[in-house]
């Protein structure tokens, strides 16, 4: 007599803290809360995904091409914004119309050979887009403390791997992590801004106006390197 089969793995069972806040998230959409509390769990989910807009990378290259090229294209930070959030809402109305992730979905739909180069492909674009942020680190530890970029560079992964950590404690606590963070970055990002005193109808400009002064700016993108 052949013995069951072990019963598969949820995502409560691998993951407790972000099922629980997807729960929450539920219980908010059908009404049974009011006020801020409604909101409240979209906040972690939301100062997590906004890390994507702050990386170092991001960073470099806004920078780089405002000063290259001005507020001239401002507009294209705003447009590659927009179409970001087109893809989160997207992105949200699946997982709040099935009540699963995107993993799932694919485990789910598609065969088990596929999954697998998914998955491959996924945890390979993670490394590659984790290299420009442990770089980034590395550097601005050996500039603020002096640090070495190798010792620096182990401080970044080691730090990177705490905070993911925290997930198993509860995603709650990996959220509240994160938030300070991107607080911290927000505060330092709104100093400088006042500190550069920008024109606010060049901005206006820039952003509502296309155009392009140069054919470089044209190779000009959000995320990547600033066209030589």
């Amino acid at each position: 007599m052949k013995s069951p089969a072990p019963a598969e793995a949820s995502v409560e069972d691998v993951l407790p803290g972000e099922a629980a806040v997807a729960d929450a998230a539920r219980r908010s959409l059908d009404g049974h809360s009011r006020g801020i509390g409604r909101v409240w769990p979209f906040l972690g989910p939301a100062f997590i995904a906004a890390v994507a807009y702050i990386d170092p990378g991001n960073f470099a290259t806004n920078i780089a091409g405002g000063a290259k090229f001005g507020y001239l294209l401002l507009w294209v930070v705003l447009a590659a914004n927009l179409i970001a959030m087109l893809v989160q809402t997207q992105s949200a109305k699946l997982g709040i119309a099935t009540g699963k992730n995107l993993a799932e979905l694919c485990r789910e739909r598609f065969s088990r050979r596929v999954s697998i180069g998914l998955w491959l492909q996924a945890e390979l674009v993670a490394m590659a887009t984790d290299i420009a942020e442990v770089v980034g680190a590395a550097l601005a530890l050996h500039l603020l403390f002096g640090i070495p970029l190798f010792p620096a560079g182990v401080i970044a992964g080691a730090g990177a791997f705490a905070i993911l950590a925290l997930q198993q404690a509860g995603f709650r606590r990996l959220e509240a992590a994160i938030t300070a963070m991107v607080g911290v970055v927000v505060a330092a990002f709104v100093v400088e801004l006042f500190a550069a005193d920008p024109d606010a109808g060049e901005v206006a400009r820039g952003l509502f106006v296309p155009g392009f002064s140069a054919p470089r700016a044209c190779c000009w993108r959000p995320g990547s390197s600033a066209p030589r």
